[in-house]
């Protein structure tokens, strides 16, 4: 008999709303997420296009439907191992990291983390903003519960002294488990190119050159500037600002030689939240080709001309400078439909870099006997009749780790 379950590796949105399919169908799913909330990169986004709905209201509902689902069982902060069997009767070992608070007792209350005096960088918020040693990935965390980042506790107990539920157990230790399961799915996601591997546009070096994730933590009201847009350099809200596509992607010396299709269209929908923010701010998109596709997003595109007057420039943009004195940034670039090479002076410089495979994907692909394509992404047996079914029978594959 074929066992009726599923592990879904991966909690962003592509895997939760795989296991909610799932789960409704009346399968018992595992959702297994390495960190110590669901929600993956959707959470760190303010708004999505082309609608502009907001991001928290659409991926919040299927978080909570997620948890309490009688037919899913998740398993946050863990990582799977170990994978043996076949089609139908695979058993996997996970790894449950700990998280040294007990989830069954905390209350997701915070004034642990309001005791803790330790502050290090938040990786939610692309270390713009802080986060103590004991903390909450994002408001709307999903186990509500509290985690401590051993690496840099520094075990002075006051956590442990402010918890009037008892949850913190500095003594906790990792577990392995293992669960039998008919099929896995694989749904880790992505990370984004590093883009200091391009020195010549200074990020890194030059503050008010960021990327376009940490654009979405400045405006979202939830982000370390409460939605505010300044610069990371005074604080002063940016006049003039670019953004530059395709950072590391279609370019053969990283072999990111693919467009990593979504980037022209939330530069668009970060613009004209730019524009609705801040409407004296002069927004232009320097592009080699604007690939909006899909329905209703080159509307957009004409939408963000007309409607917001974002200035959409052809163009293949060289190194940026920046002034000692003021931070402002000055770029030259070639105006490849006029035929000229322009100079500008900016305020703020947005890059776009490549989508990349997710960290750890190529090692769980060897621990699930997967093959992976030339990038590093999960291969699929065939794109035109099997496009979701990996190499190995009875994997298969969702989002955009294809």
């Amino acid at each position: 008999m074929v066992n009726k379950s599923v592990m879904v590796i991966g909690g962003g949105v592509a895997g939760i709303q795989a296991s909610l399919d799932l789960a409704n169908r009346g399968y018992k799913v595992y959702l297994v997420e390495r960190s110590p909330s669901i929600g993956g990169r959707m959470a760190q986004l303010d708004k999505t296009f082309p609608t502009m709905d907001c991001s928290m209201c659409i991926l919040a509902p299927k978080m909570i439907d997620c948890s309490h689902h009688h037919n899913v069982q998740m398993l946050s902060y863990s990582e799977v191992k170990a994978v043996k069997g076949t089609t139908g009767d695979f058993v996997v070992t996970v790894t449950r990291k700990p998280r040294y608070v007990d989830i069954t007792k905390c209350t997701g209350c915070g004034i642990c983390a309001e005791h803790c005096p330790v502050e290090v960088p938040n990786e939610f918020d692309e270390q713009l903003g802080t986060r103590k040693a004991i903390y909450m990935p994002f408001p709307q965390a999903v186990p509500r519960a509290m985690t401590v980042d051993k690496n840099n506790c520094i075990e002075c107990g006051l956590c442990i002294k402010m918890c009037q539920a008892g949850a913190v157990d500095l003594k906790q230790q990792p577990q392995e488990e293992d669960y039998n399961v008919g099929a896995i799915i694989v749904a880790t996601g992505f990370d984004i190119f590093d883009a200091s591997q391009i020195p010549t546009y200074g990020y890194g070096r030059y503050k008010n050159v960021i990327t376009s994730l940490e654009l979405e933590r400045l405006l979202c009201a939830s982000g370390p500037t409460g939605g505010h847009l300044i610069r990371p350099s005074d604080g002063k809200i940016p006049r003039t600002m670019a953004f530059i596509q395709c950072v590391g992607s279609r370019d053969r010396r990283f072999g990111t030689t693919y467009c990593s299709s979504i980037c022209c269209k939330y530069s668009v929908k970060d613009a004209v939240l730019i524009k609705e923010h801040e409407p004296n701010t002069t927004v232009s998109i320097f592009y080699i080709d604007m690939r909006a596709f899909g329905r209703g997003f080159q509307e957009f595109v004409n939408r963000a001309k007309s409607e917001y007057g974002v200035r959409f420039v052809r163009s293949s943009p060289g190194e940026i400078i920046e002034d000692p004195a003021t931070k402002n940034l000055r770029i030259w670039y070639e105006d490849t439909i006029a035929g000229r090479i322009e100079n500008a002076e900016l305020d703020l410089v947005v890059l776009c870099p490549a989508l990349i495979p997710s960290k750890g994907s190529g090692d769980l692909a060897k621990v699930l006997g997967v093959e992976v394509d030339q990038y590093g992404f999960f291969k699929a047996a065939d794109l035109i009749t099997s496009p979701v079914d990996t190499t190995a029978q009875g994997i298969f594959v969702c989002g955009y780790a294809l």
